[in-house]
């Protein structure tokens, strides 16, 4: 807790507007999204007959938030132990918390942004589905396919320094390969499957339920997803300790 507690505090440190970055910059992403797909490209949900541009808007950013947990995870992740040396040379330090302590404070961010859309809806719809309880529920294999990214992007980054371009393009791919700006619904039926079976997927439609639809999450598929979340954990967590010792010598 005392490195994320550092790590948000740094990141915002001798800037005027401080923490208030963590609300302007997602609104502002925001605004330019509904601007593009709902104005330029009149982009629909489908979710009512009278939809507005602010239910796209709120739609859009929720998808956004859950996809951006793992992608600034995932980003981050492969320069994570190059960019702390001196806790693999120099100190007997449990290298296994760096990961976490990165989707922490990638974690803080998003409730940040989370904050706003509730705010949002708020203003918009002047209640909230009692189903946002459930959204630790349905962030818990957000999480955990997350920090397994980490540590097995982590420990992979020490051997091989070009993994963190490919990750970027890999993570603009599945950006929009996602339903962030469109319903899973609006994919032709013979690839439908090929969208759904994607983890992501089935977390930012879930969050979506639980949040702006006050419906509960389709439970077959969650579990499918946490599944997949458990196992991408284990695998992430296994290679890391197995490779940590050879850290020191390569770096």
């Amino acid at each position: 807790m005392q490195l994320t507690r550092r790590e948000v505090v740094s990141r915002y440190k001798g800037s005027f507007i401080g923490v208030g970055w963590s609300f302007i910059q997602p609104l502002l992403m925001l605004c330019v999204y509904t601007f593009v797909f709902s104005v330029v490209f009149k982009a629909r949900w489908g979710v009512s007959s009278g939809e507005s541009r602010a239910t796209f808007a709120l739609t859009m950013f929720m998808g956004i938030i859950t996809f951006n947990i793992i992608a600034e995870v995932v980003n981050d992740a492969p320069s994570l132990i190059l960019g702390n040396v001196n806790y693999v040379k120099k100190v007997v330090f449990p290298l296994e918390i760096l990961p976490v302590v990165l989707f922490l404070n990638v974690l803080t961010n998003a409730l940040f942004s989370l904050t706003v859309l509730v705010t949002g809806v708020l203003l918009f719809n002047h209640f909230l589905h009692w189903t946002i309880l459930l959204l630790p529920v349905v962030w818990l294999p957000v999480s955990l396919c997350s920090m397994g990214c980490g540590y097995f992007l982590a420990s992979f980054g020490v051997f091989v320094r070009d993994i963190k371009a490919t990750v970027g393009i890999v993570t603009t791919m599945l950006f929009f390969m996602s339903p962030i700006f469109y319903p899973i619904t609006a994919i032709p039926e013979q690839i439908r499957i090929f969208f759904q079976v994607n983890p992501i997927a089935i977390f930012v439609e879930d969050a979506r339920r639980v949040v702006l639809w006050g419906q509960l999450p389709d439970w077959s598929w969650y579990f499918a997803g946490l599944g997949v979340s458990v196992a991408i954990l284990l695998f992430g967590f296994i290679w890391f300790v197995k490779t940590k010792k050879a850290f020191a010598d390569v770096i």
